[in-house]
């Protein structure tokens, strides 16, 4: 299935919203990249939150129907923190807003990052850095990079300016950086076109 769904839609600046808009209405056709396992793999490789040789070695490993089972707790979690974005989007979230996040913690609490040192990769003389890694121990492990990402969105980002695209049929959202906080459309290539030539076309209708 994952073989015919387009590319997928990453417009939101920030990557935890990005998952939220995995699922999404991009002309006339609901698209869920999520909808099985190779589509968990193929939009978590275009997220560059996966290396690809880990995702190959999972997909290798994995049991029959495990990959699809976890599609299915990713998109739990999708539907599940939309709940939450919903509830707290267009407003600064507040410190009562943790009790209702706890099971993103749990996720979070499951992760195996450590750090090591490596060489420092692009210099001339060499050198050493701390890089930070994770243990990718069963295909579940490729949940805790979304939770890191759904993490930071609400650790990083104003939620007063996590908004919804205001194309009449539109489900994506996005954080909005923009000077003036005046960002309106998911993209200017989706739906700031759809209005421009529909608001041209209501002038010619309104001239004649």
């Amino acid at each position: 299935m994952s073989d015919h769904r387009p590319p997928a839609i990453f417009v939101a600046d920030a990557l935890g919203l990005d998952f939220l808009n995995s699922i999404a209405t991009p002309a006339t056709t609901t698209i869920d990249w999520l909808a099985d396992g190779e589509g968990l793999l193929a939009w978590l490789e275009q997220a560059a939150l996966v290396p690809p040789e880990v995702l190959a070695r999972l997909r290798e490993q994995a049991m029959p129907g495990e990959l699809d089972r976890v599609a299915a707790q990713a998109r739990d979690l999708r539907e599940w923190f939309r709940a939450f974005v919903r509830h707290a989007g267009g407003r600064a979230l507040r410190a009562a807003d943790a009790d209702d996040l706890q099971p993103l913690n749990q996720l979070l609490a499951r992760d195996e990052q450590f750090v090591r040192l490596s060489a420092t990769a692009g210099t001339a003389g060499g050198g050493l850095e701390l890089r930070t890694e994770r243990r990718w121990r069963a295909p579940e492990s490729l949940l805790l990079p979304i939770g890191q990402a759904l993490a930071a969105l609400l650790a990083e980002e104003d939620f007063s300016q996590v908004k919804a695209c205001q194309g009449p049929s539109c489900t994506l959202l996005f954080a909005d950086h923009t000077r003036g906080r005046a960002r309106r459309w998911c993209s200017m290539a989706l739906c700031g076109n759809r209005a421009k030539q529909e608001a041209f076309r209501n002038r010619a209708k309104s001239a004649h």
